[in-house]
This record gives structure tokens, C-alpha cells and sequence, in this order.
């Protein structure tokens, strides 16, 4: 593996990413421990399955150094209403580790890819009270 790829391109580019972020995006949209959060469960509802996929991807793309702009919201203008818990949080990474193992992620892409998933937690999960 040549170290001077980028994220993006060691991943396989945009069609590999768009394939890794649909299984994504299909697992937490059903995840039950997700959806017993009743904001969580609307909002999953509420929201153009395929429109959510392409900002994901787009949103990984660039994250990951490729051509791609994100175009969506805010982290936290997307989640602030939610009040997404440290358990969903965690069952949200548990979602993320069961598709880098069904495309077989390699161990250094990943811990990348969970770097960046980690710096918006502030973002997204409800500070505790």
C-alpha cells in the first residue's frame, strides 16, 4: 500500500464509499436501538433513505480527501434536536464496525474512518445532564 494515498482514493474512491454507506445507512435506519430513541425513529421516517445515502457518501468523500463538497447541514444543526445518548452512540459505531467487516475495511483505513466518525461526537451526542 503507497502511503502517499489519500483516504479516499485507498478506499476505492466514490462508487466503493457510496457502497460501504448504503449497507450503512440501511443498518442504522433499522437499528431497533436507534429507532427506541422516538426523535431518532421520526426523524429515520422522515428523511429520503436514498437522499441521506448520497449527503453520507458525499459528506465521507470529502472527509476522506476526495473531490467530492458536502453540501448538507451542520453535524450538529442535523443532530442538536435528536438527543442522541452515549448508548446510541455506541450502537451507532457498533452499526459502522459491522459494515467495515462485511466489505473487509482494512485495519488502517478504519481506524482513520473512526477518527473522523469520533470528532463529531461532541457534535451529536446530548452532553450529559
Amino acid at each position: 500500500m503507497s502511503s502517499n494515498l489519500c483516504l479516499y482514493e485507498r478506499l476505492g474512491g466514490v462508487y466503493a464509499i457510496a457502497a460501504v454507506v448504503d449497507d450503512f445507512i440501511d443498518r442504522i435506519m433499522e437499528d431497533s436501538r436507534l429507532n427506541a430513541n422516538p426523535k431518532v425513529d421520526e426523524a429515520h421516517h422522515r428523511v429520503s433513505k436514498a437522499g441521506f445515502k448520497y449527503l453520507v457518501t458525499e459528506q465521507v468523500c470529502w472527509a476522506a480527501g476526495g473531490p467530492q463538497r458536502y453540501t448538507g447541514r451542520s453535524m450538529r444543526d442535523s443532530h442538536v434536536h435528536l438527543d442522541i445518548t452515549e448508548f446510541e452512540w455506541q450502537s451507532f459505531l457498533d452499526d459502522l464496525r459491522q459494515t467495515f467487516d462485511k466489505f473487509e475495511v482494512p485495519a488502517a483505513e478504519r481506524a482513520e474512518l473512526l477518527a473522523i466518525v469520533e470528532s463529531t461526537k461532541s457534535d451529536v451526542v446530548m452532553p450529559d445532564k
